[in-house]
């Protein structure tokens, strides 16, 4: 019984975090016509008033929105890009946050560039292992082992967590010390919206994390096999 407990406690600390997220922003996504205008004009605005000459503005898959550090570009869901909603004007500022931190050589916007290559290379290494086992397996003369395929991924998906972990404070940063200050004190938003904003900034910058924290339960397909 106290292990279906741990288990079940488990469970919700892993998914709990991401089905808020999806939660929080699909509750504001509902259009505002009482908003100035949509998250993608609210981003080229923001971008052309900090002066962000070499960023630009694009729309991307749904739910990828992200600033691409590489290529200096503010990618935005089309419900984003398109929507006049609370949470298309925060994510679009959130990611704005982002570009500013970055192009203005903040020592914030370093962690993903410190911490990211890492954890892809990671990934990469997980990625081999699991692919090349078999070959592995007949060079070392060792046989299947579930077990270890299920370790491999699991130590895969927890050094997602500790990489996304060591960003979050550029996430809060990109939230909490830019876009909630740009939109209260540019009177974006309406004074009585800001406690709906603060949540959106949260989702906002735990989004990462969370989808991490999601693949960590990949593992358990692995004793299924």
């Amino acid at each position: 019984m106290l292990w279906i407990i741990v288990i079940l406690i488990a469970v919700v600390l892993i998914v709990g975090p991401s089905a808020w997220v999806k939660f929080t922003l699909k509750r504001y996504a509902t259009e505002r016509r009482d908003l100035s205008g949509t998250g993608g004009e609210l981003a080229m605005h923001l971008v052309k008033r900090f002066e962000l000459n070499d960023v630009k503005v694009e729309t991307t898959q749904e739910g990828q929105d992200h600033f691409d550090y590489g290529q200096h570009v503010v990618r935005l869901s089309p419900s984003v890009f398109n929507g006049r909603s609370l949470t298309a004007v925060a994510v679009a500022a959130h990611e704005v946050g982002h570009a500013i931190a970055h192009e203005k050589k903040q020592k914030i916007s370093n962690l993903s560039s410190r911490y990211l290559p890492f954890a892809h290379a990671a990934r990469k290494i997980t990625a081999g292992l699991l692919v090349g086992w078999p070959a592995i397996s007949m060079l070392l003369h060792l046989p299947y082992a579930v077990p270890l395929h299920a370790l491999v991924v699991g130590l895969s998906g927890l050094l997602a967590v500790i990489v996304q972990l060591a960003i979050l404070p550029e996430e809060w940063d990109a939230s909490f010390n830019k876009a909630l200050p740009i939109l209260r004190e540019g009177n974006y938003i309406a004074q009585e919206d800001l406690p709906k904003v603060k949540k959106i900034l949260t989702a906002c910058a735990m989004t990462y994390v969370a989808a991490a924290l999601i693949k960590v339960l990949f593992v358990w397909r692995w004793f299924k096999r």
